[in-house]
This record gives structure tokens, sequence and C-alpha cells, in this order.
């Protein structure tokens, strides 16, 4: 059996690619935008994460009833995708600046400002592949920062999706800290003063002469068990002076 079209992706292109007119519907006028729609739904997500955005607590939102919802939106997986699309829109994407590293910074930078203030992002699972022209503005833009410096287009591809990811990741670890903080509400660094002792008592009986020095200097350096920061900083530069040599080496 033949595979039909998304029916998402009318939606997603809503207001680039005008659309046929629609027979009316029967029942009462609708008096809602889909954007206002999907806007609500991305408040509803940075306040109270995506775990809570379904469609019954939507449609409440709204001041609509659930079957009301549906008649703009097919599902909840479709308004996800919504979601997405429209959020990235929100954000404007600045000129590349000269340097190759320079590039792959701002795009790192992007990314993490996207999950830093909607750390929803990081959770969105379950829902196929989609091109909204909003993230397929965001992809020509990425590509645009390895553009003619050597490397073939699955390379070009591989390059951005490997900045994006590592820079999500730290977005990722920067959230879970958070929320351990607001669930147990004590800090890293507090939580690491009151168990350093009875900690250094337990280990004391095993003999870790690496992770006991090294974790000393990190402990030390970070304040607290991880540094986000950090791991950003290091571990981007690292990853840049890679595909910095790999280019080279084309």
């Amino acid at each position: 059996m033949p595979v039909e079209p998304d029916p998402v992706l009318p939606l997603l292109w809503r207001h680039v690619v005008p659309q046929e007119a629609e027979a009316p519907r029967r029942g009462p006028r609708q008096r809602l935008t889909l954007d206002r729609i999907v806007d609500d739904a991305i408040a509803l997500a940075d306040e109270e994460g995506l775990a809570a955005v379904s469609m019954r607590v939507l449609a409440r939102r709204l001041g609509i009833g659930a079957m009301t919802l549906y008649t703009y939106v097919d599902n909840r997986s479709d308004l996800v995708v919504l979601m997405v699309d429209q959020v990235v829109g929100r954000r404007d994407l600045p000129p590349m600046p000269g340097t190759l590293r320079e590039r792959l910074r701002l795009v790192a930078d992007v990314q993490l400002a996207d999950c830093r203030e909607h750390a929803w992002l990081l959770d969105v699972t379950g829902v196929r592949p989609w091109l909204g022209p909003h993230v397929g503005d965001r992809y020509e833009w990425q590509l645009s920062a390895v553009e003619g410096v050597g490397l073939d287009d699955v390379e070009m591809d591989q390059t951005v999706t490997l900045v994006v990811g590592f820079a999500a990741n730290v977005a990722r670890s920067e959230h879970a800290v958070r929320a351990a903080e607001k669930e147990s509400g004590v800090s890293d660094l507090e939580w690491w003063e009151a168990n350093a002792g009875p900690l250094g008592e337990f280990t004391a009986h095993r003999d870790y002469p690496l992770a006991g020095r090294v974790g000393q200097a990190a402990g030390e350096a970070y304040q607290a068990g991880t540094d986000p920061a950090r791991e950003l900083s290091f571990g981007l530069e690292r990853i840049l002076d890679g595909i910095e040599a790999y280019v080279s080496s084309r």
C-alpha cells in the first residue's frame, strides 16, 4: 500500500504556499488561528515541560473544547512538529562571521540558546523527521557555515550535526543540574559541601589514586560536580580543532 504524504506538511508551510480553499466546515466558525494555538502550546511547554502539553489541557487553556481543537490540528504529534518549527522561526539568524571556527561557534551558540530558552526541545522524540520552512531556513543557515571549505555534501551535513548535537548535549547537562536543584532544593555546590567529608571517608577504603587526584582538582575548579560551561568551552574547541585539521588535510 503506498504511503500518503504527511498531512502536517500543508500546516507547516501554510504561510509560504497558498492552500486551496476548503469546503466550509459544519459547526461554529473557528475563532482562533493555528498560530495562536501553537504559540499557546509553546508557552505551556516552556512553563511546565513537554509532557504537560496534551490536546485536552491545551484546549482548556485556550477556552475551547478538545474536539474543537482537533479541527485545527489532527493530533499531538502534529502539534509538536508545528511547535518546533514555530519556535525555531522566532530566532533571528545573524550573519556568518569570517572564519570557519567563528562560524561553527555561532552555530553552536544559536542551538544552545534555543535549548536553554525552550528546554522541552530536548525532549522531542518519537516523531518522524520533518522539514518546515523555519527548520529548513535554520539548516540552510547552518550549512552556510561550512560551504566552500572543502567538505563534500555529506561531510557538511555531518559537521553541522556534530556541532549542533554537542551544543544540545551541553544544554541537556545544564537542564539536568537545574532540575536536580529545583527538585531537591539544594544547589550542586551545597550538596558537595555536605557530602565531601563522608564520601572521602568511604572512598578511603578503596584505592583511587587517579580518580582521587583528578576528582579533587575538578571539584575545586568547578565548585560543583560538573561545569557545563567548561564542558562547552573545552569540548567545542576540541571539536573545532578536529574539524579544522580534517579540512586542512583535504
